[in-house]
Parts: C-alpha cells; structure tokens; sequence
C-alpha cells in the first residue's frame, strides 16, 4: 500500500491473522470507525485512534523521524519500535496514556511520553531491548499480580518479595525528561545536588510485613551528569511528596545497580555520595531530664550545612533562638547532636515547643517538625514513641519518678500478651529501642511500661 495516510473514516478495517500491511504514512482511525488488527501493521507515519480499537497483533513504527502514538483510550497488544531515524529524531511520541497487553519490543529507537502520560504495561505484558540510546523516556508503568517473590519489572526495578506478600504491584519509572522533581531529584534545601534521571515509584496493596529488597538499574543515558557510582546511594521520598533519605548500600560503576531495603513503599532514585540530596532529619526528639528539655537529632547525610539553631516557644506560633550548634558532618555522612535547654520551668508554661532551623552556607533555611515538652514535673510514668507507626523497632522514651526496673507488655487487638521484656528506668528521661519479634502482622498494639505502682499505656501501630 503506497499512501501517504490511510484514513479509516466510518468503516471497519481488519488485519486477518498472518496478515502485514506496510502503510508508507500514518494511519489514522477516525470517530465511529472501527480497527481490528490481528496481524501486523507497520507504519512509517503516525498511529491516530479515535474510534473502536481491537489490536491483539503488531504495530510496528517503522519510519525514519519521530512518530506518534494515539491510541484514543484503546488497549494494544504488541508495539514494536524500529524506528531508523538519527538519534533524537527516531522516537515514538506518546503524547496521552497507552496501555499494552503484550509487548513492547524497542528493535531500533525508542519511546518518549509526555511528563502528564503514561505508558501502561498490564499483567503478562513486558518490556524487552532497552538499551543506551534505546529505551522509555518519560512514564513506564508496570502493574503486577499477586506479587510474592522474587520479581523483575523490566524496567530498572527488581523485587524480593518472599516472605511478605505484596498483592498487586505498581511500579512506575519516570526517566530521561531531565525535569527536576519530574525525573530527577534534588537537594530540597535549595541546593544543586541532584540524583540520576530516573525516579521509580512503588505502591502495593498490601503493606509489606517485612524488609523488602529493591534492586534498582539503570543506563549512562540517566546518569544525568554524575561520576563514581562506586559510592551510590539508594534515596527514598518520605510520603506526600516529603524529604528524601538515603539507605546506603554498595554498587558497581559497570552494571550501574545498586540494591537497598525498605519496609515501606514509596519514591526512590539513586545519588551518590558526593550529590547528597537533602540535609536528612533522621530523628528529632525533645524530652524531659529532670528540669531541663534534652533535645537530641541524628541526620543520615548533610551536604554545605553551616549549623542548627535551636529555638524554641510558648504557644508553637513564636520561637526564638536559644542555641546554635555547628554542623560536626565533614565527609557528607550524617551526625548525632544534642543540647538541652535548662530550667523549663522559667517560661511559666504547660508546654514549650521546640523545632531547629537548618541553615546551609548560602544563608538557605529550612526547619524541623516541631516537638514540645511538659514544663511541669510529671507526677506519673510519662511514654513517647517514634517512630510510629514503626517496622522493625521502635525507641520509647521514658520519664520516670525514680530508677528502678519496669515491666513492657505488648498486646494485640484482642488484649492479649503477645511479647515483653524488661528495662530498668532511671529517674528522669531514659530511652528504650524495643524489637518484637519479627513475626508479628501489621496492626494497632498496645504498649504497657509498669514501674511499681506506676503504669503507663501507649498505642503502636507496626506497619
């Protein structure tokens, strides 16, 4: 067939199984027409649909510039790219949602979506030959079922599910837009640390039980300006769109892999040591010793840091500085710092709050989350937990009348004893970290700490 476009306007057009149609130009399925392709199409022009679409066989891109697909909300089955154009130009353009049933097969050039699109690969369908200078860019979502194992998505992201089922799994990879925040992550402190030019983002139906394994890949064309992967680090998104933290692991500057542990799902990217993404707030806590506030932070990485203002206030609203202390990062890793402010019985209040403001060597500020203290003397056992919900373990810190050993007794939702230990207290504020067995499901637990005729409950929520 030797047409510029064929226009399918009203009628219905079959490719019979076993059938290939070369179209030297678009074709172009307009509304109330109807497209039944079981064998294969291959186009040199672009692919319109905006009428009825049944596709279970192949279309094949097959031009020598960009070329664009709309496939009008219809599913297809297999696409094959075999696009000859020069590199830039040789691109099948996703400009709304695709979904595939089958597969997606990059021979020669590749794929880009518009940042707002997404290109959809359902259960069973796959993605095979990407490749440097070949691959998606932009939205690569792949959605599995019963996920229990080990699974390989296909697109730069593998999982170890076994022993924590997962249900259905959506794993969406947004690479090589080269849009900050899109397709890379930054420093969000304002800095210009950034990671590679790939952001996964995983979500599942159940919660994992358990520490997951992600193994994340990906190409030199995602690089995006970074050296020495030797020294990479796996970064996740806390939820909403929050901060990023980093669980460091190995990796290898040849494979351009990296694998990490989590026990939640989230965003995640890859930096290196040397592009730490935020100022990260591991822990942050204020507590009561005796008169004074004990105010302790930990960070898991600090990149330009200049120092921590402590500040505190009356009503949450108004705070002022009463302490500064200096970054003590010097190789772009993380700290423990701690301060305590003295006597809080002089601001002659309830509760005094307290948050640090972060500021980097540019003068650029960000804050904490604010925490407050009981200024008055507790008259019983006083409990704080974080973080909570908690997986593996989670600290409680204590504030006692006197020093003495203490009973902790965790309960299910039935009322039932289902792990405890003992800790000795000491007067005034101690902290505990506490590991249940690993054993036990996610849900809603309470927590009871009892000192002599003292006791005191706390609700947990593990996840």
């Amino acid at each position: 067939m030797a047409a510029q476009t064929l226009a399918n306007r009203g009628a219905h057009v079959l490719v019979q199984p076993g059938a290939f149609v070369v179209v030297r130009g678009s074709m172009a399925n307009t509304a109330g027409s109807t497209l039944t392709n079981a064998g294969t199409l291959l186009l040199t022009g672009d692919f319109a649909n905006a009428g009825a679409l049944n596709s279970s066989g192949w279309v094949v891109f097959a031009g020598a510039v960009n070329q664009t697909l709309t496939s009008g909300g219809s599913n297809l089955a297999q696409v094959e790219v075999r696009n000859t154009g020069s590199a830039g130009t040789n691109r099948v353009l996703v400009p709304n949602d695709v979904t595939l049933t089958g597969q997606l097969l990059l021979t020669q050039g590749g794929v880009r979506t518009e940042p707002t699109a997404f290109l959809t690969l359902l259960p069973g369908a796959t993605v095979a030959g990407e490749a440097p200078g070949r691959y998606v860019q932009g939205n690569l979502r792949v959605i599995r079922d019963l996920v229990a194992g080990v699974l390989d998505f296909g697109n730069g992201l593998a999982l170890d599910a076994t022993g924590s089922p997962l249900g259905t799994v959506t794993a969406t990879r947004t690479a090589g837009l080269t849009t900050a925040n899109v397709s890379y992550a930054t420093n969000s402190n304002g800095g210009l640390s950034k990671g590679i030019d790939r952001i996964w983002a995983l979500t599942s139906t159940l919660s994992p039980i358990q520490a997951i394994p992600l193994t994340f890949s990906w190409l030199a064309d995602d690089d995006n300006g970074l050296t020495d992967f030797t020294a990479a680090q796996v970064w996740q998104q806390r939820p909403a769109g929050g901060s990023w933290f980093t669980t460091m692991q190995p990796t290898s500057a040849v494979t351009r892999t990296i694998t990490a542990t989590t026990t939640t799902l989230s965003r995640y990217t890859v930096s290196n040591r040397a592009n730490p993404l935020p100022v990260e707030l591991s822990l942050f806590s204020a507590a009561r010793q005796g008169d004074a506030a004990w105010l302790r932070w930990t960070t898991a990485s600090e990149r330009n840091n200049a120092k921590f203002d402590v500040e505190s206030s009356t009503d949450g609203q108004l705070f002022r500085r009463i302490a500064t202390v200096a970054s003590r990062s010097t190789n772009g890793q993380g700290a423990v710092y701690d301060t305590k402010d003295p006597n809080i019985a002089r601001y002659r209040v309830a509760t005094v709050y307290y948050r640090l403001r972060q500021v980097d060597r540019d003068s650029t500020e960000t804050f904490s989350p604010v925490r407050s203290v009981a200024a008055a003397m507790a008259t019983a056992l006083q409990l704080q937990a974080y973080p909570n919900p908690f997986g593996e373990a989670v600290t409680v810190a204590v504030e006692a009348l006197g020093a003495g050993p203490a009973s902790v007794v965790l309960r299910d939702g039935l009322g039932r004893a289902v792990w405890q230990q003992t800790m000795v207290l000491v007067r005034g504020v101690s902290e505990h970290r506490l590991v249940p067995p690993a054993s036990l499901p996610p849900g809603v637990y309470l927590l009871t700490v009892t000192q002599a005729a003292q006791q005191r409950h706390l609700t947990l929520t593990r996840q």
